[in-house]
């Protein structure tokens, strides 16, 4: 279907106040990303054309996800197909299919809403179903002998053989364009909590003759609507576990899968390995063949093709680790390029830096880069070796093939193939431990 075949209008206006939370609902994450921003993705998989998203009054970081797509504001909250009204003014020539979709509803896949918008060529409305293992509470989904939509009943109405029908109602749909905004005009509100219900439009395209009214169904887990922490949280299980799925297919391997988590848009080349307990936050790209160790923490970071890491490193953003290069235990590496083949293996921090290729940082070795105002460089030339427990106070250059001297703290720098240090001499005082030890003993009466 080509984008000016389908349209979508996604409801985001809830105060989601059961999350407890200053951030509109649809603003919580799911691995990296806004649940928002989760149904947009989707919208975009499928290629369709306006998105328009429906918003409560002053909900501007909800405006913020959903650009560059049109928003429109539901001043009072009178329900689905209220919301969903409100669109009318950013679709005034409605395609042939409009998908109506929730905006804290985030984990349908597109295959699914794309049998929706198949299914919708042959029917005047789609509705989404799902098999729900304990249906209490859910709409039922009442179909005819030839299995097209008959009715929707709320749980609250349903008749004992209604209530055995495992058949439940998502809320998500699909409309045929031209019947969805007259139908929604029309929309009554007499019922106990006197909203507009946007279910209602089923027994209306029935009543004007619009027969085939079609149930597509999807998987349980796909429609979890996340109101509270509990949901977000259940929801990021199944997130979790369809990322690492698809990471495993794509030839990582990953040791103990279910400690790892990942991002929407981590990315992975072949070959590589995850130790347990690993973290990727946003932004990170690992090239082919890179070995992860446990107990690692990536955010905003680039780590290219045979690099070993861990275990316990953690890349902050801006940091690129280069071919082959090694980043060890407790080493922390910021807004710093590590390049092919350098190693800084132990206990370190690399800031605002680069270590060329080739170089050997030892541990306990610190860049000094901020002085309490600004940031400031390190450059570590190609070859260079910086002994254990160095201070490397920037703006400073270390010369390629270099030496730096243990226990040195270097503000000045160092010429290319130089040896600098600034350990002061070292001075030994023959039999003063003995002499110190029973002086103590007798002053302090200890044996």
């Amino acid at each position: 279907m080509s984008q000016t075949d389908l349209a979508a209008i996604v409801l985001a206006a809830g105060e989601g106040t059961r999350m407890r939370s200053a951030h509109p609902k649809v603003a919580h994450r799911l691995a990296g990303r806004p649940l928002l921003g989760h149904v947009l993705a989707t919208l975009d998989d499928l290629g369709a054309g306006t998105v328009v998203v429906v918003v409560g009054p002053e909900m501007d970081a909800v405006e913020a996800i959903a650009a560059p797509r049109p928003t429109v504001t539901q001043a009072e909250r009178r329900g689905t197909a209220h919301a969903a009204l409100q669109a009318k003014p950013a679709l005034p020539a409605p395609p042939g299919t409009v998908l109506i979709l929730f905006g804290d509803t985030p984990l349908i896949r597109p295959e699914t809403i794309r049998a929706m918008v198949e299914a919708r060529q042959s029917a005047a409305v789609v509705v989404l179903g799902f098999r729900a293992a304990d249906p209490t509470g859910y709409g039922r989904l009442v179909t005819d002998a030839a299995g097209d939509l008959d009715a929707i009943v709320e749980h609250r109405d349903a008749s004992e053989a209604q209530r055995a029908i495992d058949l439940c109602n998502s809320g998500v749909m699909a409309v045929d364009g031209a019947l969805l905004f007259p139908l929604l005009d029309r929309v009554g509100n007499d019922n106990a909590k006197g909203e507009f219900y946007l279910t209602d439009i089923i027994a209306l395209a029935r009543a004007d003759g619009h027969h085939r009214c079609a149930v597509v169904e999807g998987a349980e887990s796909e429609m979890l609507g996340i109101n509270d922490r509990a949901q977000l949280a259940a929801a990021e299980r199944v997130v979790q576990d369809r990322l690492r799925a698809a990471a495993m297919a794509g030839g990582v391997t990953l040791t103990d899968p279910a400690t790892v988590t990942l991002s929407m848009d981590t990315a992975f080349g072949r070959d590589v390995t995850v130790g347990p307990f690993c973290v990727f936050g946003p932004g990170v790209r690992i090239g082919a063949g890179v070995e992860i160790k446990g107990f690692c923490h990536f955010e905003g970071c680039i780590v290219e093709d045979g690099a070993v890491l861990g275990p316990y490193s953690r890349l902050r953003p801006a940091a690129t680790i280069g071919p082959g290069a090694h980043i060890g235990n407790f080493v922390e590496v910021k807004k710093a390029t590590v390049e092919a083949g350098a190693k800084v293996n132990h206990l370190t921090y690399i800031g605002d830096a680069r270590v060329g290729a080739g170089a050997n940082v030892g541990a306990g070795t610190i860049t000094c880069n901020y002085d309490g105002f600004g940031k400031y460089h390190t450059d570590i030339g190609a070859g260079a070796f910086i002994g254990s427990n160095t201070a490397l106070v920037a703006p400073v250059t270390i010369g390629d093939g270099a030496i730096i001297g243990a226990g040195s703290a270097i503000s000045d720098d160092v010429p290319a193939d130089a040896l600098s240090l600034t350990r002061a001499p070292q001075s030994t005082r023959q039999g003063w431990a003995a002499r110190f030890r029973t002086h103590m003993k007798r002053l302090t009466g200890k044996a």
